[in-house]
């Protein structure tokens, strides 16, 4: 039988509430749970407009109030029908039975006006549960009290550095400069192929990439404790929901035309697969790691990165995600990026390590950690891995919980991070190991993963 291809296209989304409505508007336990509690933000207006003061957004506590207010009328006003509704019906039986005709008559014309009246009154509460559920889920999680407010990566602060710079006799080149010299690296034929933002890997260079995946897969779950998964690439709504990239960012993501999303990053297809699950405390924590590609309109980042491999539609990643109990999460934090880390001590890369501001934190975080891995090509320390703490934003949003006591049931925690972005490690062993005759030395912990191999030309 011939297989049918749905083609892939970019979706712009202008209102959050085309995505939702069909997940508001399914069976009460389909439905997704509001991100924040519309009662803790009554109780907590000034906290909650200050944390998103902080990340420089203007306050929406009242906003949200009012359609909060404008719902529970709508409901009180459809239970007073129902209720009226129900004591007509029990009357217009005491009437029949009383041979009161004509109130009959009338109390049957009062019900059939009251079953009118009710199903609008339906269609009015989902559309207000519509406006207050899309509202709450275009709001980003809020910050952490430790985290630095600022408006940009400005004011990020350095939590550390690894490793110094090596001094080269030469003027370094950059990554595509290197690899295009060494007839490995094509953007032109991908160009060709895909259009900008994609590349062509050859050789030795495809195998380089194959093998840091490996590598890190490998020290992940031999030396850090992670379960290797192969998850889906392809998700449904409520997945990319879960993990807080819809509705808000959806132009950042690629569809394709019979509904599913390519995943931006394994985080959501392994953050989701606790979705909808009442976990068992000693489950937790639970740590995955997976390598898969990932997929980015990079919308927004015209002008940005445009040769090279830093900033792709296409690209692989071995991802880091962790469900834990809310007291863990810090802890566990510390140790997510302890492990990214590793990878680049293993590969003698030198990085520092940024606790992001509020400012430039991403929408699900309450605290981020960026490491920046040094490129010398370019002179400068570029974002090769993020480690996310998001406390129970994605859990909400998935209806995600664990059994804290007999009675006890709360909402895990989630963490993500990378561990590394694979494409991004290339270009740094790239520029690190670069050599004056255009070779690249192949670092010590990768040759066993390249056969051998202890430098790429010359």
């Amino acid at each position: 039988m011939a297989l049918r291809f749905h083609f892939l296209r970019h979706v712009p989304v202008a209102k959050p509430h085309a995505l939702l409505l069909n997940m508001l508007i399914a069976p009460d336990n389909k439905r997704p749970t509001p991100v924040f509690d519309i009662k803790w933000i009554r109780d907590n207006a000034d906290l909650f407009d200050k944390g998103l003061k902080s990340r420089g957004l203007d306050p929406q506590a009242c906003e949200l109030i009012a359609l909060d207010e404008k719902r529970r009328a709508i409901i009180t006003r459809v239970q007073e029908l129902q209720s009226r509704r129900n004591a007509a019906s029990k009357e217009i039986g005491k009437a029949m039975g009383a041979k009161d005709s004509a109130l009959a008559d009338t109390l049957k014309a009062e019900v059939a006006a009251l079953k009118d009246g009710l199903q609008a009154g339906e269609e009015d509460e989902r559309k207000a549960t519509v406006d207050l559920n899309a509202a709450l889920s275009a709001i980003p999680n809020l910050p952490r009290d430790d985290v630095p407010v600022g408006a940009d990566e400005n004011a990020n602060v350095e939590v550390r550095k690894w490793g110094s710079p090596r001094k080269f006799d030469f003027a370094p080149r950059q990554h595509f400069e290197i690899g295009e010299a060494l007839g490995l690296m094509d953007f032109e034929t991908a160009a060709k192929i895909s259009g900008a933002r994609f590349v062509v890997l050859k050789e030795a260079l495809s195998k380089l990439e194959r093998a840091i995946a490996s590598f890190m897969l490998d020290l992940h779950t031999t030396e850090n404790g992670y379960t290797e998964y192969l998850p889906p690439f392809l998700v449904r709504d409520d997945a990319v929901y879960g993990t807080g990239n819809l509705p808000k960012f959806a132009e950042d993501l690629f569809q394709t035309t019979n509904g599913f999303w390519l995943i931006p990053t394994a985080e959501v297809s392994l953050t989701n697969m606790v979705r909808d699950e009442v976990m068992s405390r000693d489950q937790l924590p639970m740590r995955c790691t997976a390598w898969t590609p990932c997929f980015r309109s990079e919308a927004g980042s015209a002008g940005r990165d445009t040769r090279g491999m830093i900033r792709q539609h296409q690209f692989s990643k071995v991802e880091l995600v962790s469900i834990t109990t809310p007291e863990q999460s810090l802890e566990e934090h510390e140790r997510m990026t302890a492990s990214a880390e590793k990878v680049l001590q293993r590969l003698e890369i030198p990085y520092r390590t940024m606790l992001l501001c509020t400012g430039d934190m991403g929408f699900a975080s309450q605290k981020t950690y960026d490491i920046e891995a040094w490129l010398p090509g370019q002179d400068a320390y570029r974002e090769i891995s993020s480690c996310s703490v998001c406390g129970d934003f994605q859990a909400r949003r998935m209806g995600a919980r664990y059994k804290a006591g007999d009675k006890d049931i709360r909402y895990v925690h989630t963490l993500n991070g990378s561990g590394l972005a694979v494409g991004r490690t290339l270009v740094a062993v790239l520029e690190n190991y670069q050599q004056a005759d255009g070779s690249v030395v192949i670092p010590e912990a990768l040759r066993p993963y390249m056969g051998g191999m202890e430098r790429i030309g010359g």
